[in-house]
């Protein structure tokens, strides 16, 4: 049984805890590669798609800690719910506001296309965390709110943004595959499954953007985005490797943490593919920053 909830209301490291915080650097650039992809076609408001996709990351964490509560009480009594420091109703009440905080952001950046992938989206995430999660489509199901933010950043031109959402629905598949081992361990199988999703997410990002004429100027992001893609592929194929090869839980947890910060490298290889080269720069300075975060609060 659950500890009983602490007095008072939870301290911001708690919540810290319950939503992730080091994970919300993997998630900006989801909607950043989908706008990149659909030629920044989103307007002024469109800087609010990143927060929109932000908010529901945190609700769908927040929403993961209750509804796993009772099974982490058993495998994880650290965690802020079964350690009475935050309680299930504040969790689920959390979640509640940011996926309404989410969806409406998103329909402020970009009216209704926004709500046509937002709607959809938050509802994917509560189907996940609430049904899906521990059933054989549990890696697809969260593999589906990774690709839908991607579209949500290109929510008026989403065709365009088909391949970047289908590269990081692959990798989420791959990486939500393998975190099922993160308490009694995984099997080679698993290990090499999530390594051939990275390998296959590379080769996508890799791809260089079709365009209008073959100018000298695609070279540059064709060059950055192979780089990118080549680090991606190096780092956490690295470490699925080792998964693969020893799938006891302390590896497979690690290799999962290095499958969650590879998001960024993989995003700004996709942002570089579609010519954003400055963007994708930016976005790789923010993985130091998720790793070093991460030894504080676990993202995983």
């Amino acid at each position: 049984m659950s500890a009983p909830a602490r007095p008072g209301p939870p301290s911001p490291r708690d919540l810290a805890e319950l939503v992730r915080l080091p994970a919300v650097l993997t998630v900006p650039g989801d909607t950043l590669a989908g706008a990149a992809a659909a030629g920044w076609s989103g307007g002024r408001r469109a800087w609010l798609l990143p927060v929109a996709s932000t908010f529901l990351y945190w609700a769908g964490m927040a929403l993961n800690d209750y509804a796993d509560r009772e099974l982490d009480a058993k495998e994880r009594p650290e965690r802020p719910i079964p350690s009475g420091r935050v309680s299930p109703g504040t969790a689920l009440g959390l979640a509640a506001g940011l996926t309404g905080a989410g969806v409406a952001a998103a329909g402020l950046g970009a009216g209704r296309a926004g709500l046509r992938v937002a709607v959809p989206l938050a509802a994917t995430v509560w189907a996940y965390d609430l049904v899906a999660k521990n059933t054989p489509l549990g890696p697809a199901a969260m593999a589906a709110t990774r690709g839908l933010d991607v579209l949500l950043g290109a929510a008026h031109r989403p065709r365009a943004a088909a391949l970047p959402a289908l590269a990081v629905a692959v990798h989420t598949a791959g990486v939500t595959t393998l975190s099922r081992g993160e308490v009694h361990g995984g099997s080679p199988a698993t290990g090499r499954a999530a390594l051939a999703g990275t390998i296959a997410s590379a080769l996508l990002a890799a791809i260089p953007a079709r365009r209008p004429d073959r100018t000298r100027a695609a070279v540059l992001p064709s060059l950055a985005a192979g780089a990118l893609a080549g680090y991606y592929a190096a780092t956490v194929g690295g470490a699925q490797a080792a998964a693969a090869a020893t799938p006891d839980a302390a590896t497979v947890r690690a290799a999962t943490g290095t499958g969650v910060r590879g998001l960024i490298p993989l995003q700004a290889a996709l942002l570089a593919r579609s010519g954003a080269v400055g963007p994708a720069c930016a976005l790789v300075a923010a993985a130091p920053v998720a790793r070093a975060a991460s030894k504080a609060v676990s993202p995983t």
